[in-house]
């Protein structure tokens, strides 16, 4: 089917927009890969990590989630090598990370290493002791470490236009993205560890950060594509960057703190770093989620972004929580499975491990759809998750089943998805849930009135089909809803007439209160 992005007219008839079976996987391939784990063992400049995936192949879930911050790029300006302890603490992780992958019996294990390995003249002691242990090392190009950064966050956005900065402990990335593809790209030396390396020695604080910033422009001025990519949104991955979110969200009481998706306007990154100039490490320490061994180079990564904001012109900036790892997961899908819609897919796989039957949302959406025929595609395509997911909740009790909604909402790990579209999820899910027809508590501002009440119609219509439908197949195959004029039409074929009981009744009702029309049941030979 090919993707609309306006309903259909036809006559007096609308035809509402579905969303095309190729953007998910089938229930079969969603099966398959809930058991399928693979790993990726990171080792960085700043720290070694192993993430373990697991499930959907487009839109695999985090299961397992470790670093230790070896500090491998930390002597590598003064010295050109890995100091010692850093290469005993970057092995011993090593030793560790191979050892649990090796428990957990792992469809595939990745190994990879970027600029401290690449750059150290002893790089290959990492090499070497990695292989001993039974651990093949990807030795990753900057162009390579770039591309993978970019293609993480195009898995994640896939509409993603600008500019990819990916911030390390020994080098800074940058990968124009468009379109679902790679541009140009460049990696600078420019890592945390190595600007800290820059301001060593001059003790006065004004001087120090000029010495910085002079540097920075410096290198940036090398990559002339870049004068070509002014006023662009600018990506942010890495952990550095994250925590500078973390510090934005505290400051301005973020009452949605998600990190994928957080945008700031370009005044922030200035202001980031006027907080934490004014900020002592105890200060910073008690920020949720700082880590405590990132907070020296806080600093030196918020002077980055501020010049590297302004040198760009960026128009927003937006965090990616999806970087090189899920970039090189994403590289090795085969064209049709990157073609899927990663919000879809994980929704779905979600939805299905507790679903009473496997097409059940799709078949859902398929059912509400005629009352919503003038939703353009960006919102068949979040009412479609809304009703993938619409099965999650039915194994809480009744009396927190509409919060249990919400929450997956708002704070479940999805890409493809910003902020407003979890709230309009999260309303939908809410108001399916039984949490009413108001807008649920604790609300963002900034949602049109008008989005969030048809989340609302979605959820209320949702909830009529699992009611009438008893959460089974058949029952949505005998009947369909029509809207007509003031008028909403539940048509039952006439065997299945029986289905039109007093819940059902009064939950159609509620929907028809909703849309300010009146209702009936007709029965079709």
């Amino acid at each position: 089917m090919t993707a609309l992005t306006t309903p259909v007219r036809d006559g007096a008839h609308v035809h509402p927009i579905r969303v095309p079976r190729a953007m998910m996987p089938s229930s079969e391939a969603v099966r398959a890969d809930r058991d399928h784990r693979e790993a990726i063992i990171d080792i960085g400049s700043n720290s070694v990590r192993l993430v373990v995936y697991s499930g959907a192949r487009r839109a695999p879930s985090v299961i397992f989630n470790e670093k230790v911050m070896a500090g491998l790029g930390r002597s590598l300006t003064a010295t050109g090598r890995i100091d010692d302890e850093a290469l005993a603490r970057g092995l011993r992780a090593l030793e560790r990370f191979g050892a649990l992958a090796k428990a957990m019996g792992l469809d595939q294990i990745r190994c990879v290493a970027t600029a401290a390995v690449r750059d150290a003249a002893n790089g290959d002691a990492i090499i070497a002791g990695a292989e001993a242990m039974g651990l093949t090392v990807e030795l990753l190009s900057g162009e390579q470490e770039a591309e993978a950064a970019g293609y993480g966050v195009i898995a994640s956005i896939p509409d993603a236009d600008g500019i990819v900065a990916d911030l390390g402990g020994g080098s800074l990335e940058l990968v124009r993205v468009c379109g679902g593809k790679i541009g140009q790209r460049v990696s600078f030396p420019l890592g945390v560890l190595r600007l800290a390396a820059v301001r060593e020695g001059i003790k006065d604080k004004a001087k120090a950060k000029t010495a910085v910033t002079d540097h920075i422009k410096k290198l940036l001025r090398g990559a002339d594509w870049l004068q070509e990519a002014q006023g662009l949104p600018l990506y942010l991955v890495g952990g550095s960057w994250r925590s500078l979110a973390k510090i934005d969200i505290e400051d301005r009481h973020d009452p949605l703190p998600v990190l994928h998706y957080h945008q700031m306007p370009p005044k922030s990154a200035s202001r980031i770093l006027r907080l934490i100039d004014g900020m002592t490490p105890e200060d910073l320490k008690a920020i949720p989620g700082v880590s405590s061994v990132r907070i020296p180079t806080l600093p030196d990564a918020a002077l980055l972004l501020a010049t590297l904001t302004k040198f760009l012109g960026s128009r927003r900036l937006i965090v990616s929580s999806a970087g090189l790892r899920e970039g090189l997961l994403y590289q090795q899908l085969p064209d049709d499975v990157r073609a899927q819609d990663p919000l879809l897919v994980a929704a779905k796989a979600e939805g299905s491990r507790l679903s009473r039957f496997p097409e059940h949302g799709r078949l859902l959406d398929k059912w509400i759809a005629p009352l919503f025929a003038d939703d353009d595609a960006a919102a068949a395509r979040l009412r479609m998750a809304a009703c993938l997911l619409s099965e999650a909740g039915w194994a809480e009790t009744p009396d927190f089943r509409a919060s249990r909604g919400l929450e997956m909402a708002l704070h479940g790990d999805w890409h493809g998805i910003d902020m407003e579209g979890r709230i309009i999820i999260g309303q939908a899910l809410y108001s399916c849930f039984g949490g009413g027809t108001s807008l649920f508590e604790g609300a963002p501002a900034g949602v049109l009135t008008a989005k969030i009440n048809r989340a609302i119609r979605w959820g209320l219509a949702m909830r009529l089909g699992q009611r009438m439908s008893g959460g089974v197949e058949l029952p949505l195959h005998q009947s369909r809803l029509e809207r007509d004029g003031n008028m909403i039409r539940l048509h039952l074929w006439d065997d299945a007439a029986s289905l039109y009981g007093e819940a059902v009744q009064r939950r159609l009702k509620n929907l028809s209160v909703e849309f300010k029309c009146r209702f009936e049941m007709v029965r079709d030979a």
